[in-house]
């Protein structure tokens, strides 16, 4: 009942959600005065906020009666990823003065893996979004995205790594082991702790595992997680 009733009222409140950030998009593309423009940014910032909001209430949901749908296919990790950050770029609500650098550390034109390109992007979003919250915003500060290969440890295939590195202030060592259940958060204040929680299950359905440590030079923290590679001969334009 509790399931049902949550799915029920996340659905209910994404309804109204959507003809709100429309609007005020369609608005704000009309309007050229520079404090009405700030105005609407705050009514996007936190419509998208409570439109993430329900989109988590509404996949956890899915994750516990396992019913979260995915839609796999061959990707490039070198042509989406670029792709996907490029939304830090072009979206006037997530202009940061941090800068956000792809790293791909590949010899290798292509690496290619079997997975839901939305939900993968969903994964990287919340990872870069979790990085730039807890970074000072400065125009001293960079964000790395770093692409990487390496062989299983245990079944010995080939596996891509995905890293998000920031320069903030770490993780706690208290948070740090439970960082991907549910509920945790790094700022009681901030957040209900669902996010990474998500995350990991997407990663874990595609045959991948999420962790997060500390940087070793004392500065900031790296969030990651793998896929599995597939050899793939023919460049996937896509």
């Amino acid at each position: 009942m509790k399931s049902t009733f949550i799915n029920i009222v996340a659905h209910e409140l994404r309804t109204p959600i959507q003809p709100i950030l429309g609007l005020t998009d369609i608005i704000y593309s009309k309007i050229k005065d520079k404090e009405q423009q700030q105005l609407l940014e705050i009514i996007m910032k936190n419509a998208n906020r409570l439109k993430r909001l329900t989109d988590n209430l509404l996949d956890v949901t899915k994750i516990e009666g396992e019913s979260l749908m995915f839609k796999k296919e061959k990707l490039n990790l070198n042509i989406l990823i670029p792709k996907i950050l490029k939304d830090y770029t072009d979206n006037k609500l997530k202009q940061q003065t941090v800068k956000i650098v792809y790293d791909f550390k590949s010899k290798d034109d292509v690496i290619i893996v079997e997975a839901d390109r939305d939900r993968l992007a969903q994964v990287i979003h919340n990872f870069v979004d979790n990085a730039l919250r807890f970074t000072t915003k400065s125009n001293n500060e960079i964000i790395f995205v770093i692409v990487d290969k390496r062989k299983d440890k245990e079944e010995g295939k080939e596996e891509a790594i995905v890293s998000v590195k920031d320069t903030g202030n770490g993780i706690s060592k208290d948070i740090l082991p439970k960082l991907f259940s549910k509920f945790t958060t790094s700022d009681s204040n901030t957040g209900t702790g669902l996010g990474l929680y998500i995350c990991k299950n997407i990663i874990e359905v595609h045959g991948g595992r999420t962790w997060a440590e500390n940087d070793s030079d004392g500065k900031g923290a790296i969030f990651s997680f793998t896929l599995p590679i597939i050899k793939e001969k023919k460049l996937l334009n896509e």
